[in-house]
């Protein structure tokens, strides 16, 4: 058992001594399916916190001759399956982590001959008649290793995308990098030596020259993790399971940490489900692991409508973003898309792949974004900002020629980029309109089921402001009248929509006058 080669399974021993464990062995039901098939190789993307290295360690505790782990996954998911025995501790396993690499290698520069040299000298172990002293080559040492014995190999790499991210701008890093994966990986040879490739990082393989060296890589990403959406993150069944053990509200967590959405899997950060089970406080996990470092460099990128976006999304709004020209670097940008979606792949953003838009998930991202935006000190941010925070204020005092001033100057001043056409166009002037509730309200829910039909908008306080803010139940108009938004909120019964909340609730009815260009609004209390 060496540290690439067979290096066992006491690293996921480590996850599994954990007080919260969730089973995500149901993965390797798709792994062994695909073993040694066109679809062996496989790239899993996903951002920090969200168990990269977990899932890489599984992996080898699995498949690695290394190691007995059958009693290790045995009682697991995996363990219920016909195949479970036949690839069980079957395989040699070489496990690189990339990251780890950088300091024994004394940096970027040498890390692939650290790999090459240590990987090499530890399959002389296994094989010391196939490999003689002067094979300096990691692929050719595997070739000849295949050809002499037939056997073949799972590769791991974790944080395979680090020189990618870290290195952008070493062309000789990159340049030997690519052909060391190319070598690895592509052509003739590495189809008969390698039974599983699984590689797993942040970002998803670079376009041009990486692509062209790993073309044949089956892609899961935060854009369309496809079947892999049930493993990327918690999903909703199982943090409602974590819930009901530690005594924890489900719904506050859903409030705090839902939103990543992987076609039609609600997904958790698995990072601060686990950190809010374990201390029962509701705030942001985020920075435990991340920093400003990456994201205000991004959203200070000078792209028309880039800020706008931002505003927009902090303010429970969905933008469209084009994820097709992101290179999948960290230095061709080339918009505000490519700003948005590499956003989406750190986890800062979801992504809705049947709308194609991007959004801020949960209230623990928004503070993170929030509080990055506002030490970037834009002037604009900074006075939308206060005019948000009047308009919240009129609408607590349930003065509605006030509220519909006021949002009429933000749609004038700040959304000018927003074509006025419909209801719809409508609705996302009226969530960065009220911007400033973000401080006291969750995201906004967009058409919450009622008695008998939508509330177009519910906005509902977070706990500790319950007392003193309202409910707000907000339906919108185009080209009828304010009156007539009030009476559907009232003949629909769209305050059914949140029954559960024991505190005061504002009906709010806004119509927008296409011909006058002009905003009416009627506000009244809700009696229950």
């Amino acid at each position: 058992m060496g540290t690439f080669v067979n290096s066992g399974n006491a690293a996921f021993q480590v996850a599994l001594n954990s007080e919260i464990y969730v089973d995500k062995t149901g993965l390797l039901n798709y792994t062994n399916r695909v073993m040694d098939t066109t679809s062996k190789f496989i790239c899993n993307s996903r951002p920090r916190r969200f168990g990269k290295s977990i899932t890489a360690d599984m992996l080898t505790a699995y498949y690695s001759k290394g190691c007995d782990s059958a009693a290790m996954f045995m009682n697991l998911e995996i363990g219920k399956s016909a195949d479970f025995q036949k690839h069980l501790n079957q395989y040699d396993v070489i496990h690189l982590d990339i990251q780890w690499c950088l300091e024994p290698a004394g940096g970027a520069a040498g890390v692939l001959t650290y790999i090459a040299e240590q990987t090499i000298k530890e399959l002389r172990e296994y094989y010391p008649e196939e490999l003689s002293e002067t094979v300096t080559s990691l692929p050719e040492a595997l070739s000849r290793i295949n050809t002499a014995t037939g056997k073949k190999f799972i590769v791991i790499i974790d944080e395979w995308d680090v020189l990618i991210r870290d290195e952008a701008a070493n062309k000789k890093v990159q340049e030997e990098y690519i052909n060391f994966l190319r070598g690895l990986f592509k052509g003739t040879e590495p189809t008969k030596y390698i039974q599983l490739a699984y590689l797993t990082g942040i970002l998803p393989i670079k376009k041009v020259k990486t692509q062209s060296a790993l073309n044949n890589f089956d892609e899961f990403t935060m854009l369309d993790a496809k079947i892999f959406a049930d493993y990327t993150g918690f999903t909703e069944e199982e943090v409602s399971e974590l819930c009901k053990k530690y005594d924890v509200d489900f719904d506050e967590v859903k409030h705090w940490y839902d939103g990543y959405l992987l076609k039609e899997t609600q997904v958790y950060n698995p990072k601060a489900v686990v950190e809010i089970m374990k201390w029962k406080q509701f705030q942001s996990y985020w920075s435990d692991t991340s920093s400003y470092e990456v994201v205000v460099p991004l959203i200070n990128m000078d792209f028309d409508g880039l800020k706008t976006a931002i505003i927009e999304m902090l303010s429970g709004a969905y933008v469209n973003v084009n994820v097709k020209s992101f290179q999948n670097d960290t230095v061709s940008f080339a918009n505000k898309d490519d700003v948005l979606t590499y956003m989406i792949h750190l986890g800062y953003l979801g992504y809705d792949q049947s709308k194609r838009m991007a959004f801020v998930p949960n209230e623990e991202i928004r503070q993170e974004l929030t509080a990055a935006v506002e030490s970037t000190k834009w002037n604009e941010f900074l006075s939308f900002q206060r005019e948000s925070e009047e308009l919240l204020d009129a609408t607590l005092d349930l003065d509605s020629d006030t509220v519909a001033e006021k949002i009429e100057k933000i749609h004038m001043e700040y959304a000018s980029a927003i074509q006025y056409n419909n209801e719809n166009s409508l609705s996302s002037v009226l969530t960065i309109a009220y911007l400033s509730a973000m401080r006291y309200y969750f995201k906004p829910v967009r058409e919450m089921p009622s008695g008998r039909g939508f509330a177009d908008f519910v906005f509902l306080p977070k706990p500790e402001y319950a007392k003193n803010y309202p409910a707000l139940v907000v339906e919108l108009k185009w080209n009828k009248t304010a009156e007539t938004a009030m009476q559907q909120i009232k003949d629909k019964k769209y305050p059914e929509s949140i029954a559960h909340f024991l505190g005061d609730v504002l009906l709010v009815g806004i119509n927008y006058d296409k011909k006058t260009k002009e905003h009416q609004c009627q506000i009244e209390g809700y009696q229950k």
